[in-house]
């Protein structure tokens, strides 16, 4: 820590590392810990000097910040003498003491959801409702460098040791309702998140399914045929013996030798889907060693001084540096250069090691992640720029080695209503990058809805990975499902992967800004009651806002609800272009109702998202592409300006990467020659390092929710140019979805690309009565109270809003019946999402 910032007794240190960041420490002999630890890595965060003051009296010490102030005895730390006051928050309770319960902390994640069934105890985060958290670093190990351990070289540098004596280390977060300063400064604290390779955006295969080699090629095959992409081949334990292993060396979770009956050939195997446009990562399971069995265990064996005539397993050990250099060159790198590109690090036997206080989980992200950052002109470093691990959560820190495997749930609708959550919640401890079991992995039962809802939420989801067990009932392959959910299945992972442009910057604003990909609404919307309470619903980067499915359909609305807050502003929802306007400062609760081809999924005016094209099928081009696009599709949303900047690299190692960056943008400034409210979208010049993107792109620029009369008769109104000269432009409009569609292609990157409405982006009506319509087509009710419903709501006129009493009216429509024909309260709940939209 800056010594200018430090408040120091005999046996007590306080650190003030920012104004709302505070750092305290017991020492019963007064030496205190200046290493970095599992979890801190930085203490010392520059810039302009904390303001603060310090006043001893009677005893006390109060130390004042603009944040908070703190009263503490100079005493061992208890409730009563250490206490601090969180200024400039609006809580029933805004002072924490020393060993305080975190009662109103908003939560972030937990090491594993295995065996979930629905929601789970949680971790805490680094915010709370009244204003404070605390984060525990006592028990951490510390790091440093070294080159011997234990007498024995370390070949790694630097190592992880436990503190010479315990202390008390924690660090309280007192941001008030800032809660989004308290993340970025956690990883300011901790380490910030790295940058993702590109692939692992896209969508992953993994299933507990013993495959063979031409198993997993004829399902590759007919992803192909199917028109579904994926980057990622995942392959569960059954590739190393499992069930051949001799009982006298114990079970066959662990392994390391390739399974010839189902691989007779694995380099052939991974090569092949090398050239699928798909990277391999395999499962392993560690705990027990290396044991005689092993094809490699004569090399280790001897590697670690064991005889192998006495078939003496080499046992997994964390703590030795000279097993982990073996383990990690004679067993993990040949198999890296024959073609596996990460590892799936299946660790769940507990958290004790030979070292105390080591979690044997936590070592292996740690080691692993650094290994698999190696240079060493390798097949394997030139496929592999990028460290990367997929684990479990180790605790506060662990956003340093991505991605997290988040365990094996239950298959049923509670286990999905938790995820989304989950999800959110882990963004308070920076764990921005959770892959699920999409799809759930076990027990359960057998729900098509539930399973098209769940690929919809993986589809908005940090990483999307579909995974299942074994049973021959519960393949996730779209092709199991029938007609409607297969689709929707279908839909949901095309969309996915069309979405790695906008994924990929996000990634970076993840690596640089501090700004995960999902993310809670109370951070933007910190004193607004309904941004706490739809705990389903999140922020999906800058653009979007995602409501997802997680109940049930109603039968006789043939659609299923989710409940929605809707900041101040207009929305569209993204799929279709239905404008909704939230006038009210507290923003506005809607119930959307959506059938199984969708989920709720909003952008705000002047929203722009960057998607690539994807091809119908694996004939028609690179399916499983994850290279800069050639061709680009543009949704933007008006009603605003607005701006994207798209970003895009060569995938080179994060401290030597080359960006390229494209500014995207809508500008709705009175500009047309006529006086008229014009309207221009523009393509700038490719920024940057040019040539990391095609030199020309084909373009679609998508405007949504935008009425038909800003093209004009013929395309009149639409003028296309480039570099100041006019290009050739197909220019169209999509009445589904309210969307003008201007294409060009072949522009070049270096010139850019101006798209000007001389009417403007005039926003599309209402479509009060065809959307009504469409409810009551799909109800389950009778004929004859459908029409008089629908005469109804086509007396209201289309830019009419309805009084509250016109749609209440609709239980009793044909009341006089001797049969119940009252309207269903789902349908008359669905009729008012759309007769109340605007």
């Amino acid at each position: 820590m800056d010594p200018d910032r430090v408040i120091q007794g005999d046996r007590w240190r306080i650190g003030v590392i920012t104004e709302s960041l505070i750092r305290f420490e017991w020492s019963d002999s007064g030496r205190f810990v200046d290493d970095a630890t599992q979890s801190v890595l930085n203490r010392d965060f520059g810039g302009e000097n904390p303001s603060f003051s310090v006043t001893e009296r009677d005893g006390w010490l109060e130390i004042d910040t603009p944040s908070l102030h703190i009263s503490y005895n100079q005493a061992p730390f208890s409730k009563e003498g250490l206490y601090a006051t969180i200024k400039n928050v609006k809580a029933i309770d805004n002072t924490w003491h020393y060993g305080d319960d975190q009662m109103r902390n908003l939560g972030g994640t937990a090491r594993t959801l295995d065996f979930a069934n629905g929601r789970i105890p949680v971790g805490p985060g680094v915010n709370g409702t009244d204003g404070w958290a605390v984060i525990d670093d006592s028990r951490s190990n510390i790091i440093r460098e070294t080159t011997t351990v234990n007498g024995k070289e370390n070949p790694f540098g630097t190592w992880v040791t436990p503190k010479s004596e315990p202390t008390t280390d924690f660090y309280l977060f007192a941001y008030g309702h800032r809660y989004r300063e308290a993340v970025h400064d956690l990883y300011r604290l901790t380490g910030p998140t790295p940058l993702l390779p590109r692939f692992t955006l896209g969508n992953w295969w993994s299933r507990y399914h013993r495959y063979t080699e031409g198993e997993y090629m004829t399902l590759v095959e007919r992803f192909k045929k199917e028109g579904l992409p994926f980057t990622t081949a995942v392959v569960d334990m059954d590739w190393h013996l499992v069930d051949d292993v001799d009982p006298k060396y114990g079970s066959g979770w662990t392994g390391y030798t390739w399974n010839k009956a189902f691989f007779p050939d694995p380099k052939r195997f991974m090569a092949w889907l090398h050239e699928q446009g798909m990277k391999i990562t395999l499962n392993v399971h560690p705990k027990d060693g290396v044991r005689a069995f092993e094809e490699r265990y004569l090399e280790l064996a001897e590697a670690m001084g064991i005889d192998p005539e006495t078939q003496e397993a080499v046992q997994f050990d964390l703590t030795d540096p000279k097993f982990m250099e073996v383990y990690f060159d004679k067993l993990h790198h040949p198999m890296e250069d024959e073609g596996v590109d990460f590892w799936w690090l299946d660790w769940q036997q507990g958290g004790t090691t030979r070292q105390p206080g080591l979690d044997p989980l936590w070592g292996l992200n740690h080691l692993h992640y650094l290994d698999s950052a190696r240079a060493d002109g390798s097949d394997y470093a030139a496929r592999n720029p990028r460290p990367l691990t997929f684990s479990r959560y180790a605790g506060p820190g662990s956003h340093r080695y991505p991605i997290g495997f988040s365990g094996d749930t239950v298959v049923n609708w509670d286990s999905l209503k938790f995820q989304p959550e989950f999800t959110a919640t882990a963004s308070n401890i920076g764990y921005g990058w959770w892959s699920h079991d999409i799809g759930g992995h076990m027990f359960g039962y057998r729900d098509e809805e539930l399973e098209a809802r769940w690929y919809q939420l993986g589809a908005f989801s940090p990483i999307n990975r579909l995974h299942s067990t074994d049973s021959p009932f519960n393949g996730k392959e779209p092709w199991n499902f029938h007609g409607d959910t297969a689709a929707a299945m279908t839909a949901a992972l095309r969309l996915r992967h069309a979405m790695i442009p906008y994924l990929y910057t996000m990634n970076r604003r993840a690596a640089y800004e501090g700004e995960p990909l999902v993310q809670p609404l109370y951070w933007d919307w910190p004193e607004i009651r309904d941004a706490y309470k739809l705990v389903d619903e999140f922020r999906f980067g800058t653009e979007l806002l995602v409501a997802p499915i997680v109940d049930p359909a109603e039968k006789s609305v043939q659609r299923a609800k989710a409940d929605v807050w809707l900041p101040q502003g207009t929305w569209f929802d993204f799929f279709d272009g239905r404008r909704y306007e939230s006038r009210p400062a507290s923003g506005r609760r809607i119930e959307a109702w959506r059938a199984l081809d969708r989920i709720p999924v909003f952008a705000k005016a002047g929203a722009i998202v960057p998607l690539q094209e994807v091809p119908e099928n694996g004939d028609e081009g690179d399916l499983n592409s994850i290279a800069n696009p050639k061709s680009l599709r543009v949704v933007a949303f008006p009603g605003a300006s607005g701006s994207f900047t798209l970003w895009e690299d060569d995938g080179a190692p994060e401290a030597s990467v080359r960006w390229a960056s494209t500014e995207l943008s809508l500008d709705l400034d009175d500009g047309a020659s006529d006086g008229g409210h014009a309207a221009i979208f523009t393509v700038s010049p490719v920024a940057g390092a040019a040539d990391v993107v095609p030199e020309a792109r084909d373009w679609t620029i998508v405007l949504r929710g935008v009425d038909a009369a800003a093209i004009g008769a013929d395309a009149a109104n639409v003028a296309v140019t480039s570099a100041g000269r006019t290009v050739t432009a197909e220019v169209g409009y999509d009445a589904a979805t309210l969307s003008v569609v201007v294409r060009v292609a072949g522009a070049a990157a270096a010139d850019g690309l101006t798209v000007t409405f001389a009417a403007g982006l005039p926003l599309a009506g209402d479509t009060v009565v065809e959307d009504a319509f469409a409810v009551l087509k799909d109800a389950q009710m009778l004929y004859l109270t459908k029409e008089t419903a629908y005469a109804m709501v086509k007396e209201l006129g289309r830019d009419a809003l309805p009084a509250l009493h016109t749609i209440e009216d609709l239980h009793g429509v044909d009341e006089s019946r001797e049969f119940d024909s009252h309207m269903p309260q789902p349908v008359i709940q669905a009729l008012a999402e759309v007769l109340t939209r605007a």
